[in-house]
């Protein structure tokens, strides 16, 4: 029978209890729990509400518990309804009857949202931390492929040409905002709530100053109701998340696009593709396609959050039970799909002449020839009309602006030169592009730099 049965006559119905059990939500926070309860009996100890020989033998045995529990030799009694109950429980078996005392100037409020923290906390650490390797991932790829030469897109229609390190460092930067959310929230979510009890505090002269002290925590929540009723420190984490997930689902979206045969532009490592049942040619871009569905599951989870707690009154309502589920779900899914990204730009192989020879004399060069004749005084709008009507002679030639040689652009606008060719060349109108954030490798380079001194930085910062 439950601990917590002593108001009523019997243990409850069996459907009832299989239904309101987080048993198995709380092996994710299990370690958690048991850290939780040491520091609380440490405290307990130091402000005399315990001995001196009670608190030692409850440390042990909690000590020993941890230990059974990682070992595996230790497992919850499915009998209790909780992971809290299932310690308690198994530190009276070990320590005897002063294990009833663990439990003084606590509430299982309090406790959780301990262990919520002490467990976020660190997977939010490993999450930045692996944000941080994609983002070298990327910087890493720019070093070797940056100066390959591909179309730019707006619509999905070839815009201009850029360098891709230039794309890259588009990608790189949104994740550097990220890795900023991630440190952010995880500044919130460093607070302890142990000592708050179920809403009000406590009468006993508790130190919590010191458990948050010992778990790691800057300090206490400021408030005990706040600290055991609010959860939006779990909304801004999975809301974190999410933004992250956007990111990566649009990344992913360009390697199942770049790795089919219409790109052709790159080719995924065969460790992070599949083939098919039934087609022997197949290299299925498997690993890319998961994150995205990856991404929806993560938006899901945020609106469940949201949803829970809208219309909500302080302070702990049962229903707070199912928040573990989305958040640490969400946690795991999100670091799990920023390692894979890491590997696969880490291993896979960019066809670098894929679009050099094809890109020259491309229609996306056409703001070239505009800006041309903004060079030579031709106002910006009047150059746009005359380019697309060259634009549309190509096109019902059935060629690109390659046909505008020698005195064939000029009939066109007198202020053309009679060889275009220096502006038919991506590479070239690549390289003219040197404005702050422009595609000149100039501007790649320097961008590199920052991004690897910002995760430097950032990652030194957050080790403080």
């Amino acid at each position: 029978m439950s601990l917590l049965r002593g108001l009523f006559d019997g243990d409850e119905d069996d459907l009832f209890r299989a239904f309101a059990s987080s048993l198995e939500m709380d092996s994710w926070i299990a370690e958690e729990d048991i850290e939780g309860s040491i520091a609380h009996v440490t405290m307990l100890g130091e402000v005399g509400i315990l001995s001196s020989d009670e608190t030692a033998t409850l440390v042990d045995a909690l000590s020993q518990i941890l230990e059974e529990l990682r070992g595996g030799t230790w497992t919850p009694d499915p009998s209790q309804e909780d992971i809290h109950m299932a310690v308690e429980a198994r530190l009276t078996e070990v320590a005897g009857e002063v294990g009833g005392k663990l439990h003084t100037a606590r509430s299982r409020n309090d406790q959780v949202a301990t262990d919520v923290r002490l467990w976020l906390k660190r997977r939010l650490d490993a999450l930045a931390a692996a944000v941080g390797d994609l983002i070298t991932a990327l910087l890493d790829r720019i070093e070797t492929d940056g100066q390959v030469v591909l179309p730019g897109y707006t619509h999905l229609q070839r815009g201009q040409p850029i360098l891709l390190g230039h794309h890259l460092l588009a990608h790189a930067w949104a994740l550097s905002r990220d890795l900023q959310r991630i440190h952010e929230v995880t500044a919130r979510v460093n607070r302890s709530p142990l000592g708050a009890c179920a809403l009000a505090g406590t009468p006993h002269p508790i130190n919590r100053q010191q458990t948050a002290e010992l778990l790691g925590f800057s300090g206490p929540i400021e408030n005990a109701m706040d600290a055991v009723g609010s959860k939006d420190h779990l909304q801004e984490t999975v809301s974190t998340c999410a933004i992250c997930m956007s990111t990566l689902s649009r990344m992913a979206e360009e390697l199942v696009l770049w790795s089919s045969a219409e790109f052709a532009f790159i080719q995924l490592d065969e460790r992070h593709t599949t083939s098919s049942s039934i087609m022997p040619q197949k290299r299925n871009p498997d690993g890319a396609e998961l994150i995205r569905g990856e991404a929806g599951v993560v938006f899901g989870n945020l609106q469940a959050l949201l949803t829970l707690t809208k219309a909500m009154p302080l302070a702990y309502n049962r229903d707070l039970q199912t928040e573990r589920k989305p958040l640490i779900e969400s946690v795991l899914r999100t670091t799990a799909s920023v390692q894979l990204l890491a590997a696969m730009w880490a291993e896979l192989e960019v066809r670098k002449a894929r679009f050099e020879s094809e890109l020259f004399g491309d229609l996306s060069l056409a703001t070239e020839l505009a800006d041309l004749l903004v060079e030579r005084g031709v106002p910006f709008r009047e150059a746009h009309r005359i380019v697309a009507q060259a634009v549309r002679w190509c096109e019902e030639q059935g060629g690109n602006l390659s046909l505008l040689d020698g005195g064939t652009a000029q009939q066109f606008h007198p202020g053309f030169p009679s060889d275009l060719g220096p502006w038919l060349d991506p590479r070239a109108a690549v390289e003219r592009r040197t404005s702050y954030g422009g595609t000149a490798s100039s501007e790649v380079d320097r961008q590199v730099s920052l991004l690897r001194d910002l995760v430097s930085v950032t990652a030194t910062d957050h080790d403080r």
